[in-house]
């Protein structure tokens, strides 16, 4: 086992190609405890957070042999990532929105306001349900999983530049649709 410590993620990967337990052992040993507080980070659920890193581990084994991976430990995060995101789309449960739409209730809103933070983020809830497929789920990856637009793009397998147009269109609707609900507040 000392050997296998010394190989680089891209022999580790090689040698489980061919059918190696002892190299895919050692890629478990390296990764399970970073995998595991980065899943805990975002579910604060001990079982499912061991059952989705369990998940990619043994994802990894059974698709050892067509999957190309360039950089091991990139590629482990985004599947954490994304293990998270399509748990909470599984189960309906999201997780609160995060501090990167904050700004948005904040920006044109005063503590006197008519909506509070809570409203602004059921509002934009109700937004994004009535959002193309594609472009909520691109939403929900940058702005509640924090991913960044290339490992979204990696993700969907689309390309960077569809993801950031996406974006840009989600948020000029995003302004618009609290614009009017906002208008539409002021009346009554």
């Amino acid at each position: 086992m000392a050997s296998l410590s010394r190989l680089s993620d891209s022999e580790l990967l090689l040698s489980i190609k061919s059918g190696d337990k002892a190299a895919y052992g050692e890629i478990y040993e390296r990764y399970w405890r970073k995998l595991y507080n980065e899943t805990y980070k975002r579910l604060k659920d001990t079982k499912r957070v061991e059952e989705l890193v369990q998940d990619i581990f043994i994802d990894l084994w059974v698709s050892r042999e067509r999957k190309v991976i360039a950089h091991l430990e990139n590629y482990l995060l985004i599947a954490v990532r994304y293990a998270v995101y399509t748990d909470f789309r599984r189960t309906k449960s999201l997780p609160n929105f995060e501090e990167p739409l904050e700004h948005i209730a904040l920006s044109d809103l005063q503590a006197d306001s008519l909506l509070n933070i809570k409203d602004i983020k059921g509002c934009i809830a109700i937004w994004l349900s009535m959002q193309p497929e594609k472009r909520a789920e691109i939403f929900r990856l940058r702005y509640l999983e924090d991913f960044s637009t290339r490992e979204i793009s990696l993700v969907l397998g689309i390309s960077q530049k569809t993801v950031q147009n996406q974006l840009i269109t989600a948020f000029q609707s995003l302004r618009i649709f609290l614009k009017k609900l906002m208008a539409l507040l002021a009346l009554i």
